[in-house]
């Protein structure tokens, strides 16, 4: 499988990226069966593993340290931390404060059963934090050998370029990746997002290329509703509910597409994959298969390129830099939350 440069680290990781949230209780509960999905990931070319803490309240770092049992220096081991675990309710076990991350970093590294974590990512925004506290806390961990490189995942371009001048500033190490949303559904990033990273050299890795099974061909015209199975999907109606008005858009630009990829000659999950991994600013799509056939359905996409009438067929459906259904951009900002606008 191609590689390709992880922004300006030094590193490079497949064209793919297995993301394991599916791992565990959220999804394929067998740590058998999800250790054997791996296994056939790693077979098929990937170098490159993304969790989480938060997923399956840390049982999908478990199953992945078991999986990478001798071949863990095969891997880019990237995991993630903000959420709270499982039911925690302790309101200092979450976030991105210096408190909070020299113990959540300790926790991964235990149940991911390795010494280091290669690249360790800020889950989401936290406004709450002073980016110095955060920024300074990675680096005291980068430099006790802990993490390797340090990312967020669904910053605005304000706040990236924001954090790049505090690194800067107080010369401290700097965040050298970016997770965001990004699908044929779920453009939004084309806009900011994607030339601020590529400014500052940073790896990005999109999640949901499939925008959370909707390019999966799960969800077809005439066909009836799919309500989203997993524990992790539940707690996104907004983005599935077929009830409302964005998402009948998004059913009828999935329509569409599927019946480009038909006269492309190829799937849906190969057009909707290859259009992520084809952005210039992209370095690797994460893919998150619960099953074996997923995973083999997906692993295809790396070999196909898209044709510049077929992305000009793309844009005209969906335009560059469109969200069709908000709920779908990954991190809603409060200050534009209705309870923030009561001036």
């Amino acid at each position: 499988m191609e590689h390709r440069p992880l922004g300006r680290t030094g590193v490079s990781v497949s064209k793919l990226c297995l993301g394991t949230m599916m791992f565990g209780a959220w999804g394929t509960a067998d740590h058998d069966e999800s250790i054997r999905i791996i296994h056939a990931a790693l077979d098929a070319g990937i170098s490159f593993l993304d969790t989480a803490d938060v997923y399956s309240a840390g049982e999908s770092e478990l199953i992945v340290g078991k999986a990478l049992k001798g071949r863990r220096d095969e891997i880019v081991l990237a995991t993630k931390a903000y959420m709270p675990v499982g039911d925690d309710t302790d309101p200092n076990r979450r976030g991105s404060s210096r408190r909070w991350l020299t113990e959540a970093v300790e926790n991964s590294l235990r149940r991911l059963g390795t010494d280091r974590i290669d690249l360790y990512q800020v889950h989401r925004p936290t406004p709450e934090t002073d980016l110095e506290e955060t920024l300074s806390t990675l680096t005291d961990l980068q430099r006790a050998g802990k993490i390797r490189a340090f990312g967020h995942s669904t910053y605005p371009a304000s706040l990236i370029v924001q954090a790049q001048w505090v690194s800067d500033d107080r010369h401290l190490g700097r965040f050298r990746s970016e997770q965001p949303p990004y699908s044929l559904l779920t453009r939004g990033i084309e806009s900011e997002v994607l030339p601020a990273a590529a400014t500052y050299g940073m790896g990005v890795i999109p999640y949901s290329p499939l925008a959370g099974g909707w390019l999966s061909g799960r969800w077809r015209a005439g066909a009836d509703a799919v309500s989203p199975t997993s524990p992790a999907r539940q707690r996104l109606a907004d983005r599935f509910d077929l009830s409302l008005p964005e998402n009948q858009r998004k059913l009828a630009a999935t329509e569409a597409f599927a019946q480009l990829a038909d006269e492309a000659g190829i799937t849906l999950i190969e057009l909707a994959i290859a259009f992520v991994a084809n952005h210039p600013a992209v370095t690797a799509p994460i893919i998150g298969p619960r099953t074996m056939e997923q995973l083999e359905s997906q692993l295809t996409a790396a070999e196909v390129t898209l044709s510049a009438d077929v992305l000009d067929r793309i844009d005209a459906i969906n335009p560059p830099g469109v969200n069709i259904n908000p709920a779908d951009g990954g991190w809603p900002n409060p200050t534009l939350l209705p309870a923030a606008l009561r001036r």
